[in-house]
């Protein structure tokens, strides 16, 4: 019905206090239809109390229940007549549809026999009501020597039956006191005293009311007791839950959201447990997380057969094991903690010869399950949207670059196409001047090629993590002369210094990569600064590192964004006194990535009180003087 209307499906358990003495076949059978309702995609939920049609009524109208399914038992009631179950639901619910399927079967639930219910006395609870039943009939004596009226006698006892119910555990207890306060009563406070007869007629009266309102009270006293009992368990159970969800919320990755379910499980049934998680198509290695102080291998369940079993239930999607009808025989119960219908893990609760989980447990189980599955797909999704924006970042890098290399290398490659083809087809009608003027455009334009093939070239290894660094102590005087050498051709435009604390200062680094690094910033400062432009590059100790800087006194850079998004890969800053041609912005950003795998720190600030300073840090090294 429920696939044909496109429908939930719940199978609702309301547990009464009958329950708890049904017989170990009739638990049997209840656990077989759970089970089996399960199978079918029901929702097992479970509700508490007295008044079945009540409990269901409120169930339905939570809900929003449309349709309602029940069994009907062909036999009668004993004792007193109740109206029929069917009848109060349909007086409770008269515009919801309800389906009666008689049931047929002859086993019936039955409640356990007298010696079964109560198999034995219990010392402890016989002592309390021997003491209640003592201390009430001499509270009872004083109140005779004192004269009060025998109603206030029979009160004492009354109250003495109620401690009684709450002090003790079953009925049995609640009946006996109940029956042996009238008689006590009847032995010491009714004439003739100190016998079981009674002369005046109005005592047998006496004695039906005091027995009735012992059995009430002690009747009413239970129920509270159970109404407590249950309340605690759905006090319990929203807890766990609650936690359960909050850690699941907490963890950070899938292995974290496994190891906090499995400890609530654990928390919850007192058993250990065994987690196999889903890696690459297959199942990992088994996790265990056994109860405290226990004692037990774990290796006995995670043998080939257990192992096996497992397999099946992450391949079929069905729960296996211990207490269910596939693979019954392990010593384990298997659930798949399912997400839609892909198995994200493998729960194993150790079953061993306990008993099977009850009905409470069982549905909080599945619940807690239900949220580690949605935790884990979560973490699912979180990994493969982190994959997908990584994939579109790589697609955007790759675009740009593309773009910026069509765009930026056309003007360089045409002017050395251009100069080239004039001195191919002129060179007899251009004198020497002209001549050398063009060599030299096409050799700046060539070199400014080489230069971002470099740079290119280094950006891909280090961002690919193939770039072998070759960390030796290096002179800091030696390195920045050898980047001197290898500037832009206009540094003789540009008054350029060195300036050192120290002409032994030395620093840990890969020379070759700290000289593209330096090439890179002082070509920035010859390219962004006016003619004439004072360029310095100094270096200084600062503790146990060595602070480099490239500064000028040019125009500056006046945006704080700008000098955050410098570092950039493709951003260039918008100058003026830039050669437009040549603004990939690349060698910042390579010098970023150098400057970063060698640990230090890369930066930008103003130079009072004009101009730009760019620096790097670097580990410091001792000079060994006896080299």
């Amino acid at each position: 019905m429920a696939a044909a209307f496109h429908g939930h499906f719940t199978a609702l358990f309301v547990e009464t206090p009958e329950a708890r003495e049904l017989t170990s076949k009739n638990k049997a059978e209840l656990r077989e239809n759970l089970r089996l309702a399960e199978q079918m995609g029901a929702q097992i939920a479970t509700m508490y109390g007295d008044d079945i049609p009540g409990q269901i009524s409120e169930y339905v109208k939570t809900s929003h229940v449309s349709k309602i399914v029940l069994g009907r038992s062909p036999y009668k009631r004993r004792g007193l007549a109740k109206s029929n179950v069917m009848d109060k639901l349909t007086a409770l619910l008269p515009n919801i549809e309800i389906y009666i399927i008689p049931y047929t079967q002859s086993s019936l639930y039955k409640r356990l026999p007298f010696y079964e219910k109560y198999p034995m006395l219990s010392l402890a609870d016989t002592i309390k009501t021997i003491v209640i039943l003592t201390v009430c009939t001499i509270i009872g004596l004083w109140f005779k020597y004192l004269e009060f009226r025998e109603a206030n006698i029979i009160t004492v006892y009354i109250l003495g039956v109620l401690l009684n119910a709450i002090v003790t555990k079953g009925r049995m207890y609640s009946a006996i006191s109940s029956v042996m306060s009238v008689l006590v009563f009847n032995y010491f406070f009714t004439e003739p005293y100190y016998s079981l007869q009674a002369y005046d007629s109005g005592y047998p009266v006496t004695f039906l009311v005091m027995l009735a309102a012992s059995f009430m009270t002690s009747t009413l006293t239970m129920r509270v007791r159970e109404q407590a009992r249950q309340s605690a368990q759905k006090a319990y159970r929203t807890e766990v839950l609650l936690e359960t969800s909050r850690k699941l919320q907490q963890a950070k990755d899938s292995p974290a959201i496994i190891n906090e379910m499995a400890h609530q499980m654990v928390k919850l049934l007192d058993r250990m447990v065994i987690f196999y998680s889903v890696d690459q198509g297959e199942l990992s290695a088994p996790q265990f997380f056994p109860k405290k102080e226990s004692a037990v291998d774990p290796g006995v369940y995670t043998g080939g057969n257990e192992r096996a079993v497992a397999e099946w239930v992450y391949k079929n999607n069905k729960r296996a094991g211990a207490t269910t009808d596939t693979f019954f025989g392990a010593k384990c119960l298997y659930h798949a903690v399912r997400g839609g219908d892909q198995v994200l893990a493998v729960a194993a609760i150790v079953m061993d010869e306990e008993e099977p989980l009850e009905v409470f447990e069982n549905s909080l189980m599945l619940a807690m399950l239900g949220e580690c599955a949605l935790a884990l797909e979560k973490e699912k999704l979180n990994e493969r949207q982190q994959e997908i924006s990584m994939q579109i970042q790589q697609e955007q890098l790759r675009a740009s670059l593309l773009r910026s290399i069509s765009h930026d290398l056309r003007t360089p490659l045409t002017s050395i196409s251009g100069n080239a083809g004039i001195l191919l087809g002129n060179s007899e009608v251009l004198n020497e001047e002209q001549k050398k003027g063009l060599y030299t455009d096409i050799y700046d334009d060539s070199m400014w090629l080489i230069n971002l093939v470099e740079n290119l070239l280094s950006i891909s290894r280090i961002e690919g993590g193939t770039l072998n660094l070759n960390f030796q102590a290096e002179l800091m005087e030696e390195v920045i002369s050898e980047a001197l050498l290898h500037v832009n051709r206009n540094s003789v435009k540009h008054v350029i210094q060195t300036e050192l604390d120290d002409e032994l200062m030395m620093a840990r680094m890969d020379s070759r990569l700290i000289v593209q690094v330096l090439i890179n910033m002082i070509d920035n400062a010859i390219k962004y600064t006016q003619d004439g432009s004072h360029i310095t590059i100094s270096a200084r100790h600062e503790r146990h590192i060595v602070v480099v800087e490239i500064s000028d006194d040019g125009p500056g850079i006046s945006s704080e964004e700008v000098k955050v998004r410098l570092f950039e890969m493709f951003y260039t800053a918008d100058n003026i006194h830039g050669d437009g041609r040549r603004g990939l912005g690349l060698g910042l950003s390579l010098c970023k990535s150098i400057v970063n795998a060698h640990g230090g720190t890369i930066g930008v600030k103003d130079n009072v009180p004009k101009g730009t300073i760019f620096y790097f840090t670097l580990q410091a090294e001792e000079v060994n003087v006896h080299e």
